[in-house]
């Protein structure tokens, strides 16, 4: 039992830091029960893995959300922003493609390729503001790079911020929509998960509300710290690791 909550442990700290910060949880998570072949790794323990991650986020940004009622121009804008990702994931989940994805030669290459990309734009030069500057065509465009999220390897936070640097946002912002963005994300990734556990017969336990609560903690931490970084720092560490991890994948494939 002790060896249970050891593993739910790793899981959530895992997917607590890999969700917010622009290397892909999906990948790790996947590369973690690869590895390691976790047994206490279910899909009731997945979704409370999101839904502590959705709770850090929505409680970091309580006051920006209560804002969301008197703004509601931009509390459409992160629905709109929202609306491919979930239409996409939907009909990727619902036909089965998005398992063929899930291939640990895709997550190698997408590791690597994106993390180049997130190097390139994090040169681009910075002109604009969230504040003043995130509109409907902005908002799409990132939107539609978001998509490429569902890929593995990818993470839906390094595409974001991607996306928002090579539109003239800083750091910071990107960071800032990339969080905003990933609310829905994460509410329409608990609701596909809540709605396949409907169809499964399975005991509510202690290890599930163990996982939603490190995971909770993990993701708050990791918001809170992430955003302090971005507003000193480049990129450049997390293309680094991208790119380092990417290697250890493609000798795990060919050694």
């Amino acid at each position: 039992m002790t060896s249970n909550y050891i593993e739910i442990f790793i899981l959530s700290l895992v997917q607590g830091i890999s969700e917010f910060i622009p290397v892909s949880s999906s990948a790790h998570l996947l590369l973690l029960s690869k590895l390691n072949n976790f047994s206490s790794s279910s899909l009731p323990i997945d979704v409370s893995l999101h839904l502590g991650s959705l709770l850090a986020i929505i409680f970091y940004f309580r006051k920006d959300l209560i804002n969301f009622f008197t703004n509601k121009s931009l509390a459409l804008l992160i629905i709109l922003g929202s609306i491919p990702l979930i239409v996409i994931g939907f009909i990727l989940y619902n036909t089965n493609l998005i398992y063929y994805l899930r291939s640990i030669e895709i997550i190698a290459w997408t590791t690597l390729i994106f993390g180049i990309l997130m190097y390139f734009s994090d040169n681009v030069k910075i002109n604009k503001k969230f504040d003043e500057d995130i509109n409907i065509k902005n908002i799409c465009i990132i939107g539609i790079f978001q998509i490429l999220a569902l890929i593995p390897g990818v993470s839906r936070s390094g595409i974001v911020i991607t996306a928002g640097r090579f539109l003239n946002f800083d750091r910071y912002d990107s960071a800032k929509i990339s969080f905003y963005l990933s609310i829905p994300a994460l509410g329409g990734a608990s609701v596909l998960g809540l709605k396949d556990i409907v169809n499964q017969n399975f005991e509510f336990n202690s290890l599930i509300v163990f996982s939603a609560i490190c995971s909770f903690l993990f993701s708050y931490i990791t918001i809170k710290y992430f955003l302090a970084y971005v507003k000193k720092f480049s990129l450049k560490a997390f293309v680094y690791y991208r790119i380092f991890l990417a290697g250890i994948i493609f000798v795990i494939i060919y050694s």
